[in-house]
């Protein structure tokens, strides 16, 4: 028997510190995505460490989020 699939806020929950993640929420006009490692989630919000800032998300405004890998090593520039 499969279990049901987390809602995108239940695996925010379930979630431990550090996963890196990406979490598609609701702004005015649309959605958008936040990508970066989660530092927390309470019962009403998550905040998510991106390269620029950290980004409070309201649980009720997410649509999707799931684990996502490592970033890739930055590449090396070839020797001339």
């Amino acid at each position: 028997m499969n279990l049901p699939a987390p809602t995108p806020a239940g695996f925010l929950a379930a979630a431990a510190p550090g996963t890196r993640v990406v979490v598609r929420y609701r702004i005015d006009g649309g959605f958008t995505d936040a990508l970066g490692h989660l530092v927390m989630c309470d019962g009403g919000a998550c905040t998510v460490r991106t390269r620029q800032a950290d980004v409070v998300i309201p649980l009720r405004e997410v649509v999707a989020a799931k684990e996502v890998p490592p970033a890739p090593e930055p590449r090396r520039r070839a020797a001339p």
